[in-house]
């Protein structure tokens, strides 16, 4: 079923507003028009019908003008053309002067009718449409988009004039529910050479896709087939149904004009192209060189917590990679909440730079495939156009993402711990010793010798302190190597999906954003038309 007109209108409008910059200027500023004319024509009086004669010169349409007014006001004569300015003949209490001016006719008569047949009629006269006067054509061709119906007269020598067909009849095919062609001077034939005219003409409108379109005969001199045309004014006029179809009109035309521009079918987005797209952004942005900043980082103060401690400062001269990286999270936490984090990742090398662009490149033209030029282009700008903003907002992911390292530390000061407690037994043993060494010499008196496991005591202490520090710092340096491939790992993740979050809010959901906006346009015509 045919939708409302007012629906088709808003579907119209819907559709241009989504197409604009990215369909032909000209055809969506056509469908632009439509709109704003249809709004304009309603506004200005929907209670009237404009009907406009147009023709050829010597096709007798001035004359017709007369013959169906039942007036005068058209001037008729040799002269040719006799029609200089668009004319236009009213029927009511008073003249549309709004819809008048809109259709901008200088030449205006009132002729008084109350409960007329052609009350709200409003009939005007074209100028020649082949007229050698350039203002004439132009006037002709602004109004004819603008009448509810239009009527053709043609005559027996030139109904078949390629000026008429090529310029104006087969553009306005699909306007032929609101046309009607009248060969006139029909009282020059003789009735089979009439049958025959009619014939041909029938059959040339039918070529051009004019089916619809009205045909009739009618001499304006002798007035045959003058009734049968005012009747068909009358009835239109009746029906109150011209604007509403010629408006339909215009729509359909519109539509299908943006429908060929924007295709029908709408590409999805390949989802299977996100995975290499991420390995390449995060390639670009410096995640492995973050992974494996965590990696080391995390063997550099795990040594340090559970090393053995007369040697395990020695670790804290060499600088940690993270903070070299910028990625440190005692750092990020401490900075204000206005401050904005940023590494120190070494940028994108001209090999990283040239696979993320193919990767970019793929996405595109995947993506883009059988799109129409321009919504292409719009696709390709979508995508291609944050590449500058993209690099800074994978750099400022990085630095946000949590990395985890102040976690599962707890063992590590465990193993410090005990390390301490094993230091303190060799400084015990150590001067334990010194001390039943050198204390005869200075007078004091010497300590009971105490034995464990057969062994002095502060032999013992100072010996197996000094063996299972480093028994246990070996342990605990298996333990953090483990303990690094592991922060490594789940480093690698976090970051990838960092890297993923911004691939899909700064490419993928534009991209995907732009194809909903075309597949919106697309249902939008549909509706339209």
């Amino acid at each position: 079923m045919s939708r409302p007109l007012p629906e088709r209108l808003k579907s119209l409008d819907e559709a241009v507003e989504l197409s604009r910059g990215r369909s032909s200027d000209a055809v969506v500023d056509r469908a632009d028009g439509v709109v704003r004319r249809a709004g304009q024509r309603v506004a200005f009086s929907g209670n009237h019908t404009v009907v406009a004669l147009a023709g050829a010169t010597g096709s007798g349409k001035s004359t017709s003008f007369n013959a169906i007014s039942g007036t005068e006001f058209a001037p008729t004569g040799v002269r040719r053309p006799t029609t200089s300015q668009t004319m236009a003949v009213a029927w009511g209490t008073e003249l549309p002067g709004e819809l008048l001016d809109w259709l901008d006719v200088p030449r205006r008569h009132l002729v008084p009718a109350r409960r007329s047949a052609f009350e709200n009629l409003v009939l005007l006269d074209l100028p020649d449409h082949d007229s050698t006067e350039h203002e004439h054509r132009i006037a002709v061709d602004r109004l004819v988009p603008l009448v509810d119906m239009l009527i053709w007269v043609v005559d027996p020598q030139k109904y078949a004039d390629a000026a008429l067909h090529d310029r104006y009849l087969k553009p306005l095919a699909g306007y032929a529910g609101v046309m009607i062609v009248v060969l006139n001077q029909s009282d020059l034939l003789r009735p089979d050479e009439l049958t025959a005219a009619m014939t041909d003409l029938r059959g040339l409108l039918d070529a051009e896709g004019l089916g619809k379109a009205r045909l009739m005969a009618m001499s304006a001199l002798d007035g045959t087939g003058v009734p049968e045309l005012r009747e068909v004014l009358a009835r239109t006029v009746a029906d109150k149904k011209a604007v509403s179809a010629r408006i339909a009109a215009d729509v359909s035309a519109a539509a299908a004009a943006l429908g060929d521009e924007l295709g029908a079918v709408t590409p999805s987005l390949d989802r299977v192209r996100r995975g290499p797209l991420v390995e390449a952004l995060a390639d670009a942005a410096g995640v492995p060189i973050a992974v494996e900043g965590v990696r080391e980082a995390w063997k550099l103060r795990g040594g340090q917590a559970t090393g053995w401690p007369f040697v395990s400062w020695v670790a804290k001269l060499r600088p940690d990679p993270l903070r070299a990286l910028r990625l440190d999270q005692s750092d990020r936490k401490a900075l204000t909440p206005t401050a904005i984090s940023r590494t120190s990742l070494p940028g994108a090398s001209a090999v990283q730079r040239a696979r993320l662009d193919r990767g970019l490149r793929e996405l595109v033209d995947a993506t883009s495939s059988g799109l129409p030029r321009g919504w292409a282009a719009a696709v390709r700008d979508t995508a291609r156009g944050r590449e500058a903003l993209l690099l800074d907002r994978l750099d400022t992911a990085i630095a946000g993402a949590d990395l985890a390292l102040d976690r599962g530390t707890g063992w590590l000061a465990v193993v410090r711990a005990l390390q301490w407690v094993l230091m303190a037994g060799v400084l015990a043993g150590v001067l334990w010793t010194l001390f039943m060494m050198f204390a005869p010499a200075l007078g004091l008196i010497g300590m009971p010798t105490v034995y464990w496991w057969g062994w002095p005591a502060q032999f013992v202490l100072l010996v197996g302190g000094v063996l299972a520090g480093l028994v246990l710092a070996g342990l605990s340096r298996v333990g953090v190597a483990l303990g690094a491939r592991a922060k490594a790992n789940r480093a690698e993740r976090t970051l990838l999906a960092a890297i993923g979050g911004v691939t899909d809010a700064e490419l993928l959901r534009p991209v995907q954003e732009e194809l909903d906006r075309h597949r919106r346009a697309v249902e939008a015509v549909k509706r339209a038309r």
